[in-house]
């Protein structure tokens, strides 16, 4: 699961994003509403955990923007503000679920596991996408009613692909996925790693399911 964690406070973010690491999830990480909108915007996401008082654009102006885009990504709300005024606001805008200042880890890591939980429960856990079938939550591809024996990063990068199949995917967006904390990134492995998952998933050559847009990315074909 990949989340975003928009959160101005360097300590606070540093430690979250630790304890989340620590706990198997990938986290993005944002110092203000601008950044955190841009991120939330350009990358596949599966939960957002927003501070209100940021600066650039506040909390709620991020929010707002996400559901305007049509974002339906579960969103939770930090803030150092209790009222119930607050909490109704920040559920009007958009928001799932409200945290206030300070709190347990605990207690955030359980409200993130009920979000997604019923996030995944109100969307469908299996797609269908010709004689190819993904099961999002075993995580688990069949060919012609045959599993399909994948590596950890051929799978994610299937996914990814799949789950923005209405887009072109740019190689950069791929990386960052895929492996968001090398700095050190070689172009050569996105591309052996895609020939690797064609080869699996199209093995006659009759399917052609990832298409290679010149200078652009990859686009998922198969529906």
């Amino acid at each position: 699961m990949r989340l975003l964690l928009v959160e101005d406070d360097a300590i606070l973010r540093l430690t979250l994003t630790r304890q989340l690491e620590a706990d198997g999830y990938r986290v993005d990480a944002a110092a203000d509403g601008e950044d955190g909108l841009f991120q939330a915007r350009e990358y596949p996401l599966d939960l957002a955990i927003v501070d209100l008082g940021l600066p650039k654009l506040s909390g709620l102006q991020v929010i707002q923007a996400l559901r305007a885009l049509g974002k339906t990504l579960p969103i939770l709300i930090l803030t150092a503000r209790g009222s119930w005024q607050d909490k109704v606001t920040g559920l009007e805008a958009g928001a799932d679920d409200y945290l206030v200042k300070p709190f347990d880890y605990p207690e955030l890591a359980a409200r993130i596991k009920a979000l997604l939980r019923r996030s995944l429960q109100a969307t469908s856990n299996m797609v269908q996408l010709g004689p190819m079938s993904l099961d999002l939550t075993a995580q688990r591809v069949t060919l012609h009613a045959q599993a399909l024996e994948l590596t950890t990063y051929e799978y994610r990068l299937l996914e990814l692909l799949v789950r923005q199949r209405n887009r072109i995917v740019s190689k950069q967006e791929l990386s960052d996925y895929l492996y968001p904390h090398d700095e050190d990134r070689d172009s050569n492995v996105l591309e052996v790693l895609i020939g690797r998952l064609r080869r699996k998933v199209d093995p006659d050559g009759n399917l052609a399911p990832i298409e290679t847009v010149r200078g652009r990315g990859y686009r998922w074909t198969l529906t």
